[in-house]
């Protein structure tokens, strides 16, 4: 039974943004337990453990903000009216506002875009400072309707890949899809680095920082520095091994294994940072420096400890747990070596992802890469030890339970504190868009909802004691635009699952798009019925399927049941799933067939076949008036398997699996360049979009 809240609970954690309840549909609302919102409290600095804290909490809290001239953070969309907080000053408040390009201002007329500094005085003598972001009121539509594809990049590998795919496969995919298929562009997972270790957890989604990209996804051939390594022989020898470990990966069935790929790449890489860097090189790698600065020099020192001590510094001598600690200090000094190699890594990645995005807009793509942002990363990486003044400590980010996870999600990634984030501008989030934007033609983010909520487990606790903290969506989202439209990129929201009611309407508002699959469009207000092309949204990336779901082959021959069964994974007895996947699947094929979709292959008369129901299956998405028609790569091919089964640890083979043909046959980059299968798809898309 759920203890009472208590009304002086309730008002404290209101006054925080933390949800005593949520309504998981329209008609049904559940209630927090008080030991998950006082734990949330406690998280955010909130002391709620008896009656008498709980008092003493609200009527603090009370009393600042009704001292409050202004909150630590505020909006203006450009062209709009003033910020409400600055509506609200006392009558005669003076302003002096200092601009992000050193201007000094009195007045929000004509501000530029950017993140400036506002100090407002009150006639009685009381002063406050906050930060004042101001952008434009929303992004830029995209120029025209563009269909790209969407892969798993270390799935992606080629005659010359090192065991996974690398950003020299990206390139080359990029520069032959833009030219060769008129793609628009090349979605990608998120290439953050990675927490070291072996094993590595291979999951794209869980990573050390986000903020820099992994180092394992170098092509070595292409870095400068290569053709002068001292000890050529050497390298030959790491390039003979890559070759052997790439061929079991293609040409024997074994898994991409990331270890092995890295243990070869780093110990080529130290070859490679042993060579002088000339004049210009050095020029820009000093640049990189300066530019990255403290979260850079964070970074790189993290990794260097983590060579020491280990990948999870909760385990770390106690003076190494804080980055500003004069041992921590000692130990950078110490390690400076290491430190500098980790740095020169990250420089080197950082320019080969943005010479992949040059190369795809060269090749005529309207937005080039797609890079995708992870919701969180790994407690014990980089980015919790060098940001834990932001970070929410004892809590992990997930899901509650519904109707697909009746004991709700825990993904074991820290959250961020909403009030550290304002009261610094948001500067940890506002640096993770500027990176990231260098280099993306869009940015996909992961759980797009994260924006204005997120589900707060307490560690120890399972997924359905925690509760939802509420972030300031309206901040969130003008840094967001504010720092994609400074890069000129489009941005797509992971919309999928229980939405909030009004979330999709804000982003659409701001111009952020949302994501849609075919097989979960349906007119859930109405029949339930497949929903008619006619009435997809517009401002949406529209697929048939992504990397945590069935390829499109799997669910329309009912494979992706027999998986599952095979696996144990299914909560009823199998015949009960066949039926209704069949019935699923029946419903959208009876569909493609009304609408004279299905028309067979290459011309040829068979519209059953499972390739003809495919290309079917894009024609309807070309039908819809989706802003993005994305290509899931693999099933070009007719690949059976997903990248990724959700519920699944070491049952199956996530994240590790080459992309690969009907039969199960690896196939490389070469080979899907030259495939009259993938041709004759993608001749659906440049002869009907």
């Amino acid at each position: 039974m759920t203890e009472p809240l208590g009304e002086d609970l309730t008002r404290l954690a209101a006054l925080h943004g933390v949800a005593v309840s949520f309504r998981p549909s329209p008609d049904r609302t559940v209630t927090a337990s008080a030991a998950a919102v006082t734990r949330a409290l406690a998280a955010l600095g909130v002391d709620a453990g008896t009656p008498e804290a709980t008092r003493a909490a609200l009527a603090a809290r009370e009393r600042e903000l009704a001292g409050r001239l202004l909150p630590p953070t505020v909006v203006r969309w450009s062209g709009g009216d003033g910020p409400d907080a600055l509506a609200d000053l006392p009558e005669g408040t003076r302003l002096l506002i200092e601009t992000e390009q050193g201007e000094t201002r009195a007045s929000l007329a004509q501000l530029p875009p950017g993140v400036h500094t506002v100090t407002a005085t009150a006639p009685d003598g009381r002063t406050a400072r906050a930060h004042l972001v101001v952008a434009p009121p929303r992004l830029p539509t995209p120029a025209g309707r563009s269909y790209g594809l969407l892969v798993q990049l270390y799935s992606l590998l080629s005659g010359r890949s090192w065991g996974m795919g690398d950003l020299g496969d990206l390139a080359e995919l990029a520069g032959w899809a833009g030219r060769a298929l008129g793609a628009g562009f090349v979605q990608v997972n998120p290439l953050h680095a990675a927490v070291p270790g072996a094993p590595t957890d291979p999951s794209p989604y869980r990573p050390s920082s986000r903020r820099f990209p992994d180092p394992v996804h170098l092509r070595i051939e292409d870095v400068p520095e290569f053709a002068y390594v001292t000890d050529p022989e050497r390298l030959r020898e790491l390039r003979e091994r890559a070759a052997r470990l790439r061929e079991t990966v293609l040409g024997k069935g074994v898994l991409i294994d990331r270890d092995a790929v890295w243990e070869l790449k780093r110990e080529a890489l130290e070859l490679i940072a042993a060579v002088p860097l000339g004049p210009g090189r050095r020029a820009a790698y000093c640049d990189f420096l300066a530019r990255e600065g403290q979260s850079l020099e964070d970074h790189a020192t993290w990794c260097a400890l983590a060579e020491v001590h280990g990948s999870d510094w909760h385990r770390w001598p106690q003076g190494l747990r804080d980055p500003r600690s004069a041992d921590t200090a000692r130990a950078r000094l110490e390690l400076m070596d290491r430190v500098d190699l980790h740095s020169r890594l990250a420089w080197l990645t950082d320019t080969q992802l943005t010479a992949a995005q040059r190369t795809a807009r060269e090749a005529g793509m309207p937005l080039g890469i797609v890079h995708d942002l992870a919701v969180g990363v790994h407690p014990g990486g980089a980015d919790a030890w060098a940001q834990q003044d932001h970070l929410a400590a004892g809590m992990s980010v997930g899901a509650p339970p519904d109707a697909f996870n009746a004991r709700g999600q825990d993904w074991g990634l820290p959250p961020w504190r909403p009030d550290r984030l304002a009261e610094s501008g948001y500067a940890p989030y506002r640096r993770l868009l500027r990176a990231l934007f260098r280099y993306a033609g869009a940015l996909r983010i992961d759980h797009v909802m994260g924006l204005f909520r997120l589900w707060w487990v307490p560690q120890g606790e399972p997924p359905t004691e925690g509760t939802y903290v509420r972030y300031d969506a309206e901040a969130m989202l003008a840094l967001l635009v504010l720092e994609a439209s400074r890069a000129g990129a489009v941005v797509i929201g992971e919309d999928l699952g229980t939405v909030e009611p009004g979330v999709r309407e804000a982003l659409r508002e701001r111009g952020v798009l949302g994501t849609s699959v075919l097989w979960f469009e349906r007119d859930w207000d109405g029949d339930g019925r497949p929903l008619a092309p006619d009435a997809w949204r517009a401002d949406c990336l529209a697929t048939a399927t992504t990397h945590d779901l069935p390829s499109t082959a799997a669910r329309l021959t009912g494979e992706h049941v027999e998986l599952r069964d095979r696996l144990e994974l299914l909560n009823r007895p199998v015949e009960e799933e066949r039926a209704e996947a069949a019935a699923d699947t029946g419903e959208w094929l009876d569909l493609l067939s009304r609408l004279d979709l299905l028309q067979g292959t290459g011309g040829g008369a068979d519209t059953s076949s499972e390739e003809a129901e495919i290309q079917a299956v894009h024609r309807f998405l070309l039908r819809t008036p989706a802003r993005m028609i994305g290509v899931w790569l693999p099933d070009a091919v007719g690949d059976r398997r997903p990248q990724n089964l959700p519920g699944t640890w070491d049952q199956y083979p996530n994240w590790r699996l080459p992309i690969a043909d009907a039969e199960g046959r690896p196939v490389t980059l070469e080979e899907l360049a030259a495939s009259p299968r993938l041709h004759a798809l993608m001749e659906v898309l440049r002869e009907e979009g």
